[in-house]
């Protein structure tokens, strides 16, 4: 089980990446920092960078306008 932000779950699997945790949560914004136990990920790793079972996730979308 993956936790994002103290209050939702994601049910790990196997390879399962950072974009596949916001994807399981409906998430696609376009500005969005997230950390996979308390390490920062860089947007351009996050179809690559794999979340372990168990994990702590923070994302945090950053807003913009005017």
């Amino acid at each position: 089980m993956i936790v994002v932000n103290a209050r939702e779950t994601v049910e790990w699997r196997e390879g399962i990446t950072v974009r596949g945790v916001l994807d399981a949560l409906g998430w696609d914004y376009a500005l969005i920092t997230v950390t996979v136990n308390g390490a920062f990920v860089p947007p351009e790793e996050f179809d690559v960078h794999c979340v372990p079972d168990g994990a702590r996730v923070q994302a945090i979308h950053i807003a913009h306008g005017g």
